[in-house]
C-alpha cells in the first residue's frame, strides 16, 4: 500500500517560513560579524540548507543534492550573482563534487578512500543475508534468548557488543545492527533505541580505544602539532594526555549504560519506545524485515546454528586484526611472545598501518567467503537462495553507497568553500581566554556536525585552537593545552554522532533498518543532555582548574539525578 503525500497545510507553511528565517538569520549574523580573511560568509549556507532540508523534508538525498548544487553555485557565482555564465559553471562545479567524490584515484595518484570504504560495502551486506539465509543469525539469537529475559537485557547485550567491537567505527555499526536487530525486535525495543545504542558505541568507543583504526589518524595530527610547537612529545603521549578530558565520549558511553539500566527514556525516543510497544505497526515491519528469509527460505530448526555466524564475524574482525599487524610491521617489532600482550606495542603497529581501508575491504571479503563456506559445509543452501542472498545484499548497500556519495559530496563543496576555517575563525575568535577550551568544544561540535565529518574537524582545529590554547598556557605544553586536545577531538565525535549527513550516523540506521531522519529526531535529545553535562559540568570547571576525575564526576552525578529525576516509564514488554 503506497502512502500518499499529505496536503500543504498551514502547520507545513509555518515550519518552512520558520526554517527560512532561520536559515536568514544565520547568513546575516555570518556576514555582520565574518571575520577579515575568513573565507567568504556564505560558506555556511550548503550544509546548514542540507539539514534544514533534511529534518523539514525527510528526504536526506534530496537535501544533500539540493545543498550540494547550492554550494557548487556559490562557488562560482562570486561577486557576480547576476551572471548566467557563472551560474552555469556553478551548475558544473557540482557535477564535479560529485565526480571527485567516487573518482578512483586522487590527486596523488592513491586510490581514492571513498571507494575503499562504499567497496566494503556489498561484501559485508551480502554476508550478513548468507549468515540470515543459513540460520546463523537465529542460532545467536536462540542462545542469546537463553540469557537475555526482556528489553533491558537485550539493550544491556547490544551496548555491550558495541564496546566489545572497538577496532572500527564502520564494522561496528553494521555487524552489532544487524545482529541484535531481530533480538531487540523479539522484545520491542525500538529502531530507533537500537540505532542509538549502535551509533553512541561506534565512534565514540573507536575514539577512545587505543587500539583502532582512528588512532592513527588522531596521532598522526598530534604529532603534527607538536612538530609544529616543538614540544618535544610525541603523539600517542599527547594521545593519552587527552584521554583524561575526553568528557563528551566517556558520560556517552556511561550514559547509555546507565539510562538502560535505570529504563528512563525522553523526548522522541520515549514516543518511540512506547509506539514499538504498542503499536502494531512496528512488530509487523519488524516481522516482515527479519522473518523474510526464515518464511521464504523455511530454515530447519536443526539449521539454526550459531556457528555459521561466528566464523564469519570472528573472521572478519580477525583478519582485520592481522592485516593491521602485518601491514603496522608487527612481525618486524615483534621481539618477544609477550609483546602480544603489550598495549604499547599494538599501539605503535596498529599506527603504522597505512592500508586500512583496503585491508577493511580484504576482511569483508573474507568473511563473505567463510559465510559462503558455513552455509555450503553446516548446512547446503541452494543456488537460487545464494543468488536472492546476494540481490537482496546489493540491494541493500545501494542506500548507504547513494547517501554517502551525496555526503561526502557536500563535505567537498565546504572544504572548497572554506566552512570550517569561516566557522572556525567566526566562533574562536570572539572567546576570552578563560573560557577558550570550553568553546573549542563548541566550536568543534558546531563545524562537525554542520560537515558531518569528525577527521575533517579534527583536521581543521588541532593545527588552528591548539598554538592559541599553546599561547594561553605561556608557551608550555600545559593544562590549557590538554584540555583543548580533548576538546577538539570530543566536539569533532559529538557533531559527527549526532548529524544527518554524518557517514557513521547513515550507516547506523541503515545496518539497523531504522530510517535516518527518525534516527537523528530520536538521538539529538541525548547527544545534546549529553554534551551539555560535558560543557557545563565537565570542561568548564576542568578549565577553571578542577581536576578531570572531580570534573567526570560531577558531570556523571548531575547524569544519574537528572536520569532519576525522570518519570520511570511502564515497564517493557518482554515477548511478542
Amino acid at each position: 500500500m503506497t502512502r500518499t503525500k499529505p496536503p500543504l497545510n498551514r502547520r507545513t507553511i509555518v515550519r518552512y517560513a520558520v526554517a527560512a528565517a532561520f536559515i536568514g538569520v544565520l547568513c546575516v549574523f555570518a556576514q555582520r560579524f565574518a571575520p577579515p580573511d575568513a573565507g567568504p560568509w556564505y560558506s555556511i549556507i550548503p550544509p546548514v540548507l542540507a539539514i534544514t532540508l533534511a529534518f523539514l523534508t525527510r528526504h536526506v538525498a534530496l537535501s544533500l543534492g539540493i545543498a550540494i548544487l547550492t554550494g557548487g553555485v556559490l562557488s562560482c557565482i562570486g561577486g557576480a550573482p547576476l551572471n548566467i555564465w557563472a551560474w552555469l559553471e556553478g551548475f558544473k562545479t557540482a557535477g564535479w563534487l560529485v565526480v571527485k567524490t567516487v573518482k578512483p584515484f586522487s590527486a596523488g595518484g592513491t586510490v581514492n578512500s571513498n571507494l575503499m570504504i562504499l567497496a566494503f560495502l556489498p561484501p559485508v551486506f551480502i554476508m550478513i543475508e548468507v549468515i540470515i539465509a543459513s540460520g546463523g543469525f537465529s542460532g545467536i539469537v536462540r542462545w542469546l534468548l537463553k540469557h537475555v529475559r526482556g528489553a533491558k537485557s537485550a539493550q544491556l547485550a547490544t551496548a555491550l557488543m558495541g564496546l566489545l567491537c572497538f577496532i572500527d567505527d564502520y564494522a561496528n555499526a553494521i555487524i552489532v545492527g544487524s545482529m541484535m536487530q531481530p533480538i531487540t525486535d523479539r522484545f520491542r525495543v525500538s529502531r530507533e533505541k537500537l540505532a542509538f545504542i549502535v551509533d553512541a558505541t561506534s565512534a565514540p568507543v573507536a575514539g577512545l580505544a587505543v587500539i583502532s583504526t582512528w588512532i592513527a589518524y588522531e596521532v598522526g595530527l598530534l604529532t603534527q602539532i607538536s612538530d609544529q610547537l616543538n614540544l618535544g612529545r610525541s603523539g600517542y603521549s599527547m594521545f593519552f594526555d587527552a584521554l583524561s578530558f575526553r568528557f563528551y565520549c566517556l558520560l556517552m558511553i556511561a550514559f547509555v549504560l546507565l539510562h538502560i539500566i535505570l529504563s528512563r527514556d525522553f523526548g522522541p525516543m520515549k514516543k518511540a519506545e512506547n509506539a514499538a510497544r504498542t503499536e502494531p505497526g512496528q512488530d509487523e515491519d519488524a516481522d516482515s524485515t527479519d522473518q523474510s528469509h526464515s518464511n521464504s527460505l523455511a530454515i530447519p530448526h536443526h539449521s539454526q546454528r550459531a556457528i555459521k555466524a561466528l566464523i564469519p564475524l570472528g573472521g572478519l574482525i580477525l583478519f582485520h586484526l592481522t592485516g593491521l599487524w602485518i601491514d603496522g610491521g608487527g612481525p618486524a617489532r615483534l621481539h618477544a611472545a609477550a609483546s602480544l600482550l603489550s598495549l604499547s606495542y599494538w599501539r605503535d603497529v596498529i599506527s603504522a598501518a597505512e592500508h586500512t581501508h583496503f585491508i577493511l575491504d580484504c576482511a569483508g571479503l573474507f568473511g563473505l567467503a567463510l559465510a559462503l563456506l558455513c552455509s555450503r559445509f553446516y548446512g547446503r543452501l541452494d543456488t537460487p537462495v545464494l543468488k536472492h542472498c546476494f540481490k537482496r545484499g546489493l540491494k541493500r548497500a545501494m542506500i548507504p553507497f547513494v547517501i554517502l556519495i551525496l555526503a561526502w559530496s557536500l563535505k567537498n563543496s565546504c572544504d572548497g568553500l572554506g566552512t570550517g576555517k569561516f566557522l572556525t575563525a567566526l566562533l574562536a575568535g570572539r572567546i576570552s581566554p578563560q573560557w577558550f577550551a570550553p568553546a573549542v568544544f563548541l566550536v568543534a561540535s558546531l563545524t562537525s556536525f554542520a560537515t558531518g565529518t569528525s577527521y575533517g574537524t579534527m583536521a581543521i582545529l588541532i593545527p588552528t585552537a591548539v598554538p592559541v590554547a599553546f599561547a594561553l598556557d605561556g608557551d608550555t605544553y600545559g593544562p590549557t593545552t590538554m584540555i583543548t586536545l580533548g576538546a577538539v577531538l570530543d566536539g569533532a565525535i559529538f557533531g559527527d554522532h549526532c548529524s544527518p549527513i554524518s557517514d557513521t550516523t547513515i550507516m547506523s540506521s541503515i545496518a539497523t533498518s531504522c530510517d535516518l531522519m527518525r534516527h537523528v529526531r530520536t538521538q539529538l535529545p541525548y547527544s545534546i543532555f549529553v554534551a551539555l553535562l560535558a560543557l557545563l559540568c565537565a570542561y568548564l570547571p576542568s578549565s577553571l582548574g578542577l581536576p578531570a576525575l572531580w570534573s567526570f564526576t560531577l558531570a556523571l552525578l548531575a547524569m544519574t539525578l537528572t536520569l532519576l529525576a525522570l518519570t520511570r516509564r511502564e515497564k517493557p514488554a518482554t515477548s511478542r
